[in-house]
């Protein structure tokens, strides 16, 4: 008789990958900006592999996925210029990416998130004005075509910020507004991605950070590294915390544990059951992959090794991300 396969999906065969795209390869002028992507699968270790390349070489570039799709949207490309631009690639296949279409404004450093059907695209900095923008789009994954304006952010623009999401809520955490180094967030904010409008607040982080990502399974979210608002340190100061959330219910963060090194500028995805976090400065930029158990708290534990060093906001997404569901 035939038995049913049991346990999460990523687990057995089935989905179970993460991409990881684009950043710095290296921090001397000019930056060596890279359009390598590279995949894991999640339930084992090791290194990574070669998955393609993106259409556009850059940076400060962020990702959401469905199970059978990933989106990279924006970033800063050699000149340096910043780009509205959004690739798509299969991510049970490897290749090149393909373009899928534009925002509608020229923007890095957004936060990105999405669910089995719609990618949301919040913030970032943008070009010509040269500001922050507080603009929320969307995209249907599952087609293409340009974004969509969904609703705005509170109060002001912000960047650099984490973005994570479970099948009904996004979240935005954390950044930067202003004069970037001086004007840092903790503050936490949250849409209902089925619908159309303004964030709302959801609660605050440990504490001010920005320049960091978020991934999340479907009920638990979580922030990885950044720079946080230290008067007497110097702006290259990473931390190595690790904070978490309980995406379903309002709240603020709480301490999850330690990556195994202060590291910002970093990558991160998640699974059903593993987060990830990569790459990124500590200060000089590093090739590691390292992993956390998303239902419990602890410290994260080594996964294994990019092909090369990378840094600058490389974007991560996964095929059993929380925005998808169990």
């Amino acid at each position: 008789h035939m038995v049913m396969p049991s346990g999460p999906t990523e687990m057995r065969g089935g989905r179970g990958r993460g991409v990881m795209a684009g950043g710095a390869e290296s921090l001397s002028s000019p930056y060596t900006i890279s359009d390598r992507m590279q995949f894991i699968e999640m339930s084992t270790a090791g290194n990574a592999t070669d998955f393609g390349d993106l259409s556009l070489a850059r940076y400060y570039v962020r990702g959401t996925a469905s199970s059978t799709r990933g989106v990279f949207a924006g970033g800063t490309y050699p000149s340096p210029a910043i780009t509205n631009t959004i690739d798509y690639v299969t991510i049970s296949s490897q290749g090149g990416a393909n373009d899928f279409g534009d925002m509608s404004l020229q923007r890095n450093g957004l936060a990105a998130f999405g669910s089995e059907t719609r990618g949301i695209l919040a913030g970032g900095y943008t070009t010509p004005t040269n500001t922050q923008t507080n603009l929320i789009e969307f995209i249907t994954i599952a087609s293409t075509g340009d974004a969509t304006e969904f609703g705005d952010l509170p109060r002001f623009g912000r960047e650099l910020m984490a973005g994570f999401a479970s099948p009904t809520r996004g979240i935005i955490a954390g950044g930067a507004r202003g004069a970037i180094t001086t004007d840092i967030e903790s503050d936490i904010q949250f849409v209902t991605i089925a619908s159309l409008g303004n964030s709302q607040r959801f609660g605050e982080l440990v504490r001010r950070r920005y320049r960091l990502p978020g991934a999340s399974n479907s009920i638990r979210g979580l922030t990885f590294g950044g720079r946080w608002a230290n008067p007497s340190a110097s702006d290259t100061d990473g931390v190595n915390e690790i904070d978490f959330i309980t995406i379903a219910t309002e709240g603020n963060a709480q301490d999850f544990g330690d990556l195994t090194a202060a590291v910002h500028e970093s990558g991160a995805f998640a699974g059903t059951t593993r987060g990830f976090n990569f790459g990124g400065e500590t200060p000089s930029l590093t090739n590691v992959i390292e992993f956390v158990t998303i239902a419990s708290t602890g410290n994260a534990s080594d996964f294994g090794d990019l092909a090369s060093v990378v840094g600058d906001d490389p974007a991560g997404i996964s095929d059993s991300q929380g925005g998808i569901g169990d």
